[in-house]
């Protein structure tokens, strides 16, 4: 069992990092004089051995180990030396890393909570409008074209709808103009329609008169004659329906109003004036 226990690669890097950890303790007895500590723990070692089997898929010699070890100290220095000189000022970029990270402070205070199905449906009810699902309309539509029609849009219209309701079934396709918008849609959303037809016939839609031809309804494209065939209203989802979905709301709310309050708390620190720029009137 000793002689197995010898050759797993974890033991080996334990005991290479204990090595190397007792190897900087005798170089540095002095250490309790120097105002500076640095300390490679066996536990940071191990994560170096570690990361390095990951990318390589293998375990460091132990050249190597000491390698990333004496890397880590040359970073730890540098770092220091750099902070004590001030260079972490007014660069921008690691100011951004810097506020990066004190955001995952409250986006880990938020992961850690876990909602109730109480709560997120008290939340789904307090928010509808955050979750209804769009209502949606079937329907068909004859194009006419502005341009062609002009001022006859409406006795055009007219003359179309007594042909659609008093004789015998007609294509509806002949009666209008050519156009590459399609004569037929099945049940498509309320925000999909009005994306494509605009926002005026998406609301002219939903007022017709269902299974009969009336028109015209402006669109962006021009005026339309339509029968709706079918429509189902929106609504508001009962939660096991998007149960993810209000949960993921719900986070992002409590995250935002945690950092709110924790920002709110740190500006109690401190004095914030702001000066005006060179020849701007002071503000009041």
């Amino acid at each position: 069992m000793l002689r197995r226990l010898l050759r797993e690669p974890l033991t080996h890097f334990t005991i290479l990092a204990l090595l190397i950890f007792a190897g900087y303790g005798v170089l540095n007895r002095s250490e309790s004089e120097k105002p500076d500590r640095i300390v490679v723990t066996a536990s940071k070692i191990q994560q170096l051995a570690e990361v390095f089997a990951k990318a390589w898929q293998r375990p460091p010699t132990l050249a190597e180990l000491k390698g990333l070890v004496d890397d880590y100290v040359k970073e730890e220095i540098y770092v220091r030396e750099a902070l004590a000189l001030g260079l972490d000022k007014n660069d921008t970029v690691i100011r951004r890393r810097l506020r990066i990270k004190m955001d995952f402070l409250s986006e880990a205070e938020t992961e850690a909570l876990a909602p109730t199905n109480a709560e997120l449906d008290a939340y789904l009810k307090a928010h509808p409008e955050k979750f209804e699902i769009d209502s949606m309309m079937a329907f068909e539509q004859i194009y006419l074209d502005p341009k062609q029609r002009g001022d006859r849009i409406d006795q055009d219209t007219a003359s179309i709808l007594e042909v659609l309701l008093t004789r015998a079934p007609t294509d509806p396709d002949a009666l209008g103009d050519a156009t590459l918008l399609p004569s037929e849609l099945p049940l498509t959303t309320r925000t999909s329609i009005a994306q494509t037809f605009g926002r005026e016939f998406a609301d002219g839609l939903g007022e017709a008169p269902l299974g009969r031809w009336t028109g015209p309804i402006k669109s962006t494209f021009g005026f339309h004659i339509v029968r709706v065939a079918e429509r189902k209203p929106g609504r508001v989802p009962a939660l096991e329906e998007m149960h993810d979905v209000v949960a993921r709301e719900w986070a992002n709310e409590k995250r935002a109003e945690f950092e709110k309050r924790r920002f709110d708390e740190l500006l109690k620190r401190y004095e914030v004036t702001i000066e005006n720029p060179p020849g701007t009137a002071a503000s009041r």
